[in-house]
Protein backbone atom coordinates (compact mmCIF):
# COMPACT_ATOMS: atom_id res chain seq x y z
CA UNK A 1 0.00 0.00 0.00
CA UNK A 2 0.99 3.45 -0.98
CA UNK A 3 1.79 5.64 1.83
CA UNK A 4 2.82 9.38 2.41
CA UNK A 5 6.29 9.06 2.50
CA UNK A 6 6.22 7.26 -0.66
CA UNK A 7 4.32 9.98 -2.28
CA UNK A 8 6.77 12.67 -1.18
CA UNK A 9 9.90 11.23 -2.41
CA UNK A 10 7.97 11.18 -5.80
CA UNK A 11 6.92 14.80 -5.65
CA UNK A 12 10.60 15.66 -4.12
CA UNK A 13 12.30 13.83 -7.12
CA UNK A 14 10.63 15.44 -9.58
CA UNK A 15 9.91 19.08 -8.05
CA UNK A 16 13.66 19.39 -7.01
CA UNK A 17 14.85 18.86 -10.25
CA UNK A 18 12.46 21.72 -11.78
CA UNK A 19 12.49 24.02 -8.51
CA UNK A 20 16.29 24.21 -7.81
CA UNK A 21 19.52 25.10 -9.65
CA UNK A 22 21.76 22.60 -11.10
CA UNK A 23 18.55 20.23 -11.78
CA UNK A 24 19.96 18.18 -8.74
CA UNK A 25 18.82 14.45 -8.22
CA UNK A 26 17.46 13.27 -5.17
CA UNK A 27 18.65 9.47 -4.73
CA UNK A 28 17.83 7.12 -1.53
CA UNK A 29 20.81 6.30 0.57
CA UNK A 30 21.43 4.70 3.53
CA UNK A 31 20.51 6.48 6.58
CA UNK A 32 23.17 8.70 8.75
CA UNK A 33 23.43 11.44 10.93
CA UNK A 34 24.09 15.20 10.46
CA UNK A 35 25.81 17.49 12.38
CA UNK A 36 24.50 20.01 14.79
CA UNK A 37 24.30 22.90 12.21
CA UNK A 38 21.28 20.42 10.15
CA UNK A 39 18.38 22.52 10.52
CA UNK A 40 14.51 20.33 9.61
CA UNK A 41 10.80 21.72 8.70
CA UNK A 42 8.17 19.43 10.27
CA UNK A 43 4.13 19.37 8.94
CA UNK A 44 1.45 17.44 11.31
CA UNK A 45 -1.19 16.35 9.37
CA UNK A 46 -4.52 14.61 10.17
CA UNK A 47 -6.90 13.01 8.21
CA UNK A 48 -6.42 9.01 6.83
CA UNK A 49 -2.96 9.60 7.79
CA UNK A 50 -2.02 11.25 10.95
CA UNK A 51 0.82 12.26 12.36
CA UNK A 52 4.38 14.25 11.67
CA UNK A 53 6.63 13.96 8.43
CA UNK A 54 10.27 15.94 9.55
CA UNK A 55 12.43 16.68 6.45
CA UNK A 56 15.74 17.02 7.97
CA UNK A 57 18.44 19.08 5.82
CA UNK A 58 22.52 19.07 5.55
CA UNK A 59 23.87 22.47 6.91
CA UNK A 60 25.88 22.75 3.98
CA UNK A 61 22.75 23.73 2.18
CA UNK A 62 22.64 27.15 3.45
CA UNK A 63 26.04 27.68 1.35
CA UNK A 64 24.76 26.65 -1.65
CA UNK A 65 22.94 29.11 -3.79
CA UNK A 66 20.18 26.13 -5.26
CA UNK A 67 17.58 27.96 -4.53
CA UNK A 68 19.00 31.24 -6.41
CA UNK A 69 21.42 33.64 -5.61
CA UNK A 70 20.79 36.55 -2.76
CA UNK A 71 17.51 34.36 -1.56
CA UNK A 72 17.49 33.57 2.23
CA UNK A 73 18.35 29.42 1.57
CA UNK A 74 16.52 28.25 5.15
CA UNK A 75 13.27 30.60 4.31
CA UNK A 76 13.08 29.31 0.86
CA UNK A 77 14.08 25.34 1.93
CA UNK A 78 10.67 26.04 3.70
CA UNK A 79 8.61 27.56 1.27
CA UNK A 80 9.98 24.71 -1.49
CA UNK A 81 9.66 21.88 1.27
CA UNK A 82 5.70 22.85 2.40
CA UNK A 83 4.65 23.15 -1.72
CA UNK A 84 5.99 19.62 -1.80
CA UNK A 85 4.54 18.17 1.38
CA UNK A 86 1.07 19.20 0.06
CA UNK A 87 1.63 18.78 -3.22
CA UNK A 88 2.47 14.85 -1.54
CA UNK A 89 -0.70 15.44 -0.19
CA UNK A 90 -2.73 15.71 -2.87
CA UNK A 91 -0.87 12.42 -4.67
CA UNK A 92 -1.64 10.16 -1.76
CA UNK A 93 -5.36 10.91 -2.58
CA UNK A 94 -4.92 10.27 -6.11
CA UNK A 95 -2.53 6.96 -5.73
CA UNK A 96 -4.38 5.79 -2.61
CA UNK A 97 -7.54 7.19 -1.98
CA UNK A 98 -6.85 8.79 1.33
CA UNK A 99 -6.89 11.98 2.72
CA UNK A 100 -4.95 13.79 4.88
CA UNK A 101 -4.54 17.48 5.45
CA UNK A 102 -1.30 19.71 7.08
CA UNK A 103 -2.36 21.63 9.96
CA UNK A 104 1.13 23.01 10.45
CA UNK A 105 4.42 23.34 8.57
CA UNK A 106 7.30 24.57 10.76
CA UNK A 107 10.84 25.19 11.44
CA UNK A 108 12.51 22.68 14.79
CA UNK A 109 13.98 20.20 15.15
CA UNK A 110 12.73 16.29 15.85
CA UNK A 111 14.29 13.63 18.33
CA UNK A 112 12.39 11.24 16.02
CA UNK A 113 14.16 8.40 14.47
CA UNK A 114 15.31 8.49 11.11
CA UNK A 115 13.62 6.72 8.79
CA UNK A 116 14.47 7.16 4.92
CA UNK A 117 17.93 8.70 4.26
CA UNK A 118 18.50 10.76 0.66
CA UNK A 119 21.78 12.59 -1.32
CA UNK A 120 20.86 15.81 -3.55
CA UNK A 121 23.50 15.24 -6.02
CA UNK A 122 24.48 18.14 -8.77
CA UNK A 123 27.23 18.94 -10.39
CA UNK A 124 28.36 21.91 -7.83
CA UNK A 125 28.29 19.51 -4.76
CA UNK A 126 25.92 16.36 -2.83
CA UNK A 127 24.00 16.93 0.28
CA UNK A 128 22.48 14.82 2.84
CA UNK A 129 18.50 15.17 3.11
CA UNK A 130 17.00 12.33 6.22
CA UNK A 131 13.19 11.93 6.57
CA UNK A 132 11.15 11.03 9.95
CA UNK A 133 8.47 9.70 8.98
CA UNK A 134 5.86 9.41 12.34
CA UNK A 135 2.82 9.37 9.99
CA UNK A 136 0.26 6.26 11.58
CA UNK A 137 -3.27 5.28 9.42
CA UNK A 138 -5.69 6.83 11.30
CA UNK A 139 -8.65 4.84 9.57
CA UNK A 140 -9.49 1.07 10.75
CA UNK A 141 -11.48 -1.34 9.27
CA UNK A 142 -14.32 -2.83 11.63
CA UNK A 143 -15.46 -6.96 11.18
CA UNK A 144 -18.77 -7.56 9.02
CA UNK A 145 -22.31 -8.48 10.66
CA UNK A 146 -21.45 -11.73 10.51
CA UNK A 147 -18.39 -11.84 11.71
CA UNK A 148 -15.92 -12.25 9.38
CA UNK A 149 -12.91 -9.74 8.59
CA UNK A 150 -13.35 -6.66 6.77
CA UNK A 151 -11.68 -5.73 3.33
CA UNK A 152 -8.16 -4.89 4.10
CA UNK A 153 -6.48 -1.33 3.06
CA UNK A 154 -4.46 -2.82 0.57
CA UNK A 155 -7.61 -4.43 -1.37
CA UNK A 156 -9.53 -1.16 -0.79
CA UNK A 157 -7.11 0.68 -2.25
CA UNK A 158 -4.73 -1.46 -4.42
CA UNK A 159 -1.30 -0.49 -4.26
CA UNK A 160 0.41 1.03 -7.97
CA UNK A 161 2.33 -1.31 -9.67
CA UNK A 162 6.19 -0.45 -9.90
CA UNK A 163 5.81 -0.21 -13.14
CA UNK A 164 3.46 2.79 -13.50
CA UNK A 165 4.42 6.23 -13.62
CA UNK A 166 4.37 8.84 -10.97
CA UNK A 167 1.30 11.70 -11.29
CA UNK A 168 3.74 14.26 -10.65
CA UNK A 169 5.64 13.14 -13.69
CA UNK A 170 2.59 13.39 -16.12
CA UNK A 171 1.69 16.32 -14.79
CA UNK A 172 5.48 18.05 -15.59
CA UNK A 173 4.11 17.87 -19.62
CA UNK A 174 0.77 19.51 -19.08
CA UNK A 175 1.06 22.49 -21.25
CA UNK A 176 0.17 25.79 -19.05
CA UNK A 177 -0.88 28.97 -20.38
CA UNK A 178 1.83 31.82 -20.05
CA UNK A 179 0.92 35.30 -20.44
CA UNK A 180 2.70 39.01 -20.61
CA UNK A 181 1.56 41.63 -18.49
CA UNK A 182 2.82 45.34 -19.52
CA UNK A 183 0.83 47.04 -16.86
CA UNK A 184 -2.90 47.41 -15.37
CA UNK A 185 -5.47 50.79 -15.10
CA UNK A 186 -8.50 50.77 -13.16
CA UNK A 187 -11.51 52.67 -15.38
CA UNK A 188 -14.61 53.40 -14.47
CA UNK A 189 -17.40 51.82 -16.28
CA UNK A 190 -18.10 54.90 -17.84
CA UNK A 191 -15.04 55.39 -19.09
CA UNK A 192 -14.78 52.16 -21.05
CA UNK A 193 -18.38 52.11 -22.55
CA UNK A 194 -16.79 55.74 -23.96
CA UNK A 195 -13.75 54.11 -25.20
CA UNK A 196 -13.12 54.20 -28.93
CA UNK A 197 -10.65 54.09 -31.56
CA UNK A 198 -7.66 56.24 -31.23
CA UNK A 199 -7.79 56.71 -27.59
CA UNK A 200 -5.20 55.69 -25.43
CA UNK A 201 -5.19 54.34 -22.31
CA UNK A 202 -1.86 55.12 -19.53
CA UNK A 203 -0.89 52.05 -17.95
CA UNK A 204 0.87 52.29 -14.14
CA UNK A 205 4.37 51.31 -15.77
CA UNK A 206 7.55 53.05 -17.21
CA UNK A 207 8.25 51.80 -20.78
CA UNK A 208 11.77 51.24 -19.24
CA UNK A 209 10.45 48.78 -16.32
CA UNK A 210 10.02 45.03 -16.44
CA UNK A 211 7.15 42.88 -17.63
CA UNK A 212 5.35 40.00 -15.52
CA UNK A 213 5.45 36.75 -16.47
CA UNK A 214 2.08 34.92 -15.36
CA UNK A 215 0.90 31.69 -14.80
CA UNK A 216 -2.09 30.77 -13.50
CA UNK A 217 -2.82 34.24 -11.62
CA UNK A 218 0.89 34.66 -10.17
CA UNK A 219 4.25 36.27 -11.48
CA UNK A 220 6.68 33.28 -11.84
CA UNK A 221 9.18 36.03 -13.43
CA UNK A 222 9.84 39.11 -14.70
CA UNK A 223 12.29 40.78 -17.65
CA UNK A 224 12.28 42.45 -20.51
CA UNK A 225 10.24 42.51 -23.95
CA UNK A 226 12.92 41.78 -27.12
CA UNK A 227 11.92 40.10 -30.69
CA UNK A 228 12.17 36.23 -31.83
CA UNK A 229 12.08 35.67 -35.32
CA UNK A 230 9.37 38.68 -35.52
CA UNK A 231 8.26 37.49 -32.42
CA UNK A 232 8.16 39.06 -29.56
CA UNK A 233 9.33 37.61 -26.28
CA UNK A 234 10.76 37.70 -22.76
CA UNK A 235 14.33 37.87 -21.59
CA UNK A 236 14.14 36.64 -18.24
CA UNK A 237 16.01 39.24 -15.47
CA UNK A 238 14.07 38.31 -12.32
CA UNK A 239 12.44 34.66 -11.35
CA UNK A 240 9.94 34.59 -8.16
CA UNK A 241 10.63 32.16 -5.40
CA UNK A 242 10.57 28.27 -5.92
CA UNK A 243 6.89 28.64 -3.52
CA UNK A 244 5.45 31.43 -5.85
CA UNK A 245 6.31 29.46 -9.44
CA UNK A 246 5.02 26.19 -7.39
CA UNK A 247 1.72 28.07 -6.78
CA UNK A 248 0.61 28.85 -10.03
CA UNK A 249 0.74 24.74 -11.02
CA UNK A 250 -1.50 24.11 -7.25
CA UNK A 251 -4.51 23.72 -8.93
CA UNK A 252 -3.38 20.85 -10.89
CA UNK A 253 -2.75 18.90 -7.79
Amino acid sequence: MMRYSDCWTLVARALFSQALAGEPELVESETTTLDAGSFAFTACFTGDEEGSFSIVLDSALLEAPLLGEGVDQREGWGELLREIAEAAAGELLAKAGKKCRIETFEPGSSDAPVSRGFRLKSAGGTWTILVQDQLCVAATFESSPQGETGASAAEVCPAISPGAGSGIELLLDVELEATLRFGCRELLLGEILDMGPGDVVELDRHAADPVDLIVGDKIVARGEVVLVNGNFGLRVTEVAAPRKRLESIRCLF
